[in-house]
């Protein structure tokens, strides 16, 4: 099982969307044994689905 540990907004700067893209954020989980890994994921994706740090991630 994993949880969401952070969620980093990392569009700004030369990392501009293209029209259209939808923003996306990397999201920083984490298991039981203290394993980390990242996933990029969709902001509105995340939002409609009530994923906020602490959550624990839909496998």
């Amino acid at each position: 099982m994993w949880k969401i540990k952070q969620i980093f907004d990392g569009d700004y700067g030369c990392e501009e969307r293209q029209p259209g893209e939808p923003a996306k954020v990397t999201v920083y989980l984490e298991d039981e044994n203290g394993n980390e890994k990242a996933v990029r994921a969709e902001d509105d994706w995340l939002i409609k689905n009530n994923l906020d740090e602490g959550s624990i991630w839909p496998e």
